[in-house]
């Protein structure tokens, strides 16, 4: 592994995490989805055209990924076994705490949006990226974009209350 490629890692591996975790669910597949990330990137860097910010088009990369994933067999597979609790192991103190806040009453609501509503809502405010960028990493218009995020913004109306709510209430993109 080149030192380029380490300090890339070192500077947008966490971003990437949060980004695949909060699509999966999940912090061992996210960090394999993560990996396959930089692995990607070290293959095909030369076909990186920087008409993107680097973290813009790693960030492409890791909803992709985590998109390919919530399709897969393993992922059903996964999901499956947790269910029956098959192959659970001890519990880290990092999954206690992940958890203790997915209890947290938003969290729980933003995982029930469906998947469209749901990246833009973590692209655009959890990950803080503009309309424009969220538009190139989902590879759809900034309209489209700006009518998932209102889309998304009924939805949460509806499953929070206004103690809850006020935070996105006023918002304008």
């Amino acid at each position: 592994m080149s030192e380029h490629l380490a300090n890339i890692m070192e500077e947008h591996g966490e971003y990437c995490l949060r980004v695949a975790y909060l699509y999966v669910k999940d912090w061992a597949i996210a960090e394999e989805i993560v990996q396959d990330v930089f692995f990607a990137y070290y293959r095909q860097q030369e076909s990186f055209e920087q008409r993107s910010s680097l973290k813009t088009y790693l960030v492409k990369i890791t909803v992709h990924k985590s998109h390919d994933y919530l399709r897969s067999w393993k992922n059903k597979r996964h999901i499956l076994f947790k269910k029956l609790h098959i192959g659970v192991s001890k519990r880290s103190p990092e999954t206690n705490l992940l958890e203790k806040d997915e209890r947290r009453i938003v969290t729980a609501a933003l995982f029930e949006l469906p998947i469209i509503y749901r990246e833009v809502i973590i692209l655009y405010y959890y990950q803080e990226l503009k309309v424009r960028e969220i538009a190139e990493v989902l590879g759809c218009t900034e309209n489209t974009v700006k009518t998932r995020l209102r889309r998304a913004r009924q939805i949460l109306q509806g499953k929070l209350d206004k103690s809850h709510w006020e935070v996105l209430e006023d918002d304008i993109f």
